[in-house]
């Protein structure tokens, strides 16, 4: 961290999941100060993720990302991700399996192969039964216990950041040392500029 102050626009951005192994030393004032907590995506987020991951991908129009969504709680990005490329690794799998099948069939037919050129491709899209199958073996990432301590270490970072409210008093208030919102005694001291 050091030398990083003769750098203009620089900013420097760390990312961990064991918040609590932290060096103090890092999170002091003029360092790693601002603590930002992202919690894991709530159901909007997640369809907004799976849309972003399937942008390029065709997908039948009987699949449903907002039901996906919804009994995707508690999903990170990432396990989210392994459904969306687990549902694409099933639909390649089955039009290999379709490919072959079909060279089969016409080796014992005695068609000509040039013939697979202008074949459909036998899978153009995912389907439920992909999102259905990658769905079983789909799973959480992040613990409720995970979540509760990321929770305590983001409030516990907080209360510890400047829990003393800090204002100038108003021109009527009195301060808490009686000089009436001047600095010094009862503003008594000696105007120094003029």
């Amino acid at each position: 961290m050091d030398g990083m102050t003769s750098k203009k626009n620089v900013f420097v951005i760390g990312a961990t999941n064991r918040p609590e192994q932290l060096d103090n030393a890092l999170c002091r004032p003029g360092r790693l100060d601002t603590l930002v907590y992202v919690p894991l995506p709530d159901e909007a987020s997640r369809i907004s993720i799976l849309k972003a991951q399937l942008r390029k991908t065709p997908v039948a129009p009987d699949v449903d990302i907002q039901y996906i969504a919804s009994k995707t709680h508690g999903f990170s990005g990432a396990d989210l991700g392994f459904v969306t490329q687990r549902a694409v690794k099933l639909a390649i799998k089955q039009a290999i399996s379709s490919d072959i099948e079909r060279t089969k069939t016409r080796e014992a037919a005695g068609a000509d192969a040039m013939d697979e050129d202008n074949d459909e491709d036998p899978v153009p899209e995912l389907t439920r039964a992909h999102f259905e199958e990658a769905m079983q073996s789909a799973r959480r990432s992040v613990t409720d216990v995970e979540i509760r301590r990321y929770e305590a270490f983001a409030q516990s970072m907080k209360n510890s950041s400047g829990s003393a409210f800090f204002r100038f008093p108003d021109g009527n208030e009195t301060a808490a040392n009686g000089t009436n919102g001047q600095f010094g005694e009862a503003g008594g001291d000696d105007d120094l500029y003029n």
